[in-house]
């Protein structure tokens, strides 16, 4: 699937997935989702509220922020990537429901931090609590990860899918076919039900690209997993091999990751390389060969 069908699958304003069907649905609007199927036409009031909220981002900066504009909203995104790398799983995943509150403060020439207090949906369970988070974007020549701290989030962590993983862990480590799987979701918005959780597994995987990717200007969500391969297991680990395409939804710019992970567990998803592969006109003007 080209970009520009990969690009009608993101959500601006997001979608809520059905899990138990083989189709995803687009309802009520939501920012913990990760891609959706159908194309919106951005109407002009639609581009008029964009250009407004653009021209207070600068104002909004520092101080109590617009829960609702870009500042807070990708600060908040940053959160939802962080809990997806620290509790995230093929049966635990982490969004952002709603941005409920923020403050913006410049601390000295180190960077900017803003508190939050948000909305933390688990999408499988469909399971919300209200969260308090900590976010602080260093500044510098060099590009660092942006630092986070949770708290308030006791009840959602608590959420045991153990049966389920167990379950899944078992099937595929004595598999003696090892699965392939390609386009998490398709041109048309659906997954198999039995590849949801590696389309999950990508997605958590993902998080640890896009956490250390977030800045200020960005706003990262999962277009597609491209492909996903599993390789031959090792010590007691399911690894990996899966081509991502992220959604940067403040550039349009739609980049491309190669990873190489591990899951398990007792052990959680384990990022073990990453590679920015180049665009696809870059591609075409310059094909590798062998």
């Amino acid at each position: 699937m080209g970009l520009r069908g990969v690009i009608v699958l993101v959500g601006l304003m997001g979608t809520t997935w059905s899990f138990n069907a083989t189709t995803i649905r687009p309802e009520a609007v939501s920012t913990d989702t990760f891609a959706r199927p159908e194309t919106t036409e951005e109407t002009t009031e639609q581009k008029g509220a964009v250009a407004e909220e653009e021209a207070v981002e600068d104002v909004m900066a520092t101080g109590e922020l617009n829960p609702s504009h870009y500042p807070a909203q990708r600060a908040a995104k940053v959160v939802q990537h962080y809990l997806n790398t620290r509790y995230g799983s093929p049966y635990k995943l982490f969004g952002l429901k709603q941005v409920q509150s923020g403050n913006a403060e410049d601390v000295a020439d180190s960077g900017r931090k803003y508190q939050l207090d948000i909305s933390v949906h688990e999408i499988i369970s469909d399971t919300k609590e209200n969260c308090s988070a900590e976010v602080f974007f260093p500044r510098g020549v060099k590009q660092l990860s942006p630092q986070v701290q949770v708290s308030s989030c006791e009840e959602l962590l608590k959420i045991d899918a153990n049966s389920e993983e167990e379950a899944l862990y078992q099937q595929y480590k004595t598999n003696k076919t090892l699965r392939t799987e390609k386009r998490l979701p398709d041109s048309y918005g659906h997954i198999d039900p039995e590849m949801t959780p590696f389309w999950h597994l990508g997605i958590v995987a993902s998080s640890f690209i896009m956490l250390n990717e977030s800045t200020e200007n960005t706003l990262y969500n999962v277009a597609q997993v491209a492909n996903i391969t599993q390789l031959t297991t090792e010590n007691d680990q399911l690894k990996f091999d899966c081509h991502v395409l992220l959604h940067d939804m403040v550039s349009q710019e739609i980049p491309q990751w190669k990873m190489l992970f591990t899951w398990s567990p007792a052990g959680g998803v384990k990022v073990l390389h990453t590679e920015q592969l180049p665009h696809v006109h870059d591609c075409e003007k310059h094909p590798k060969t062998n």
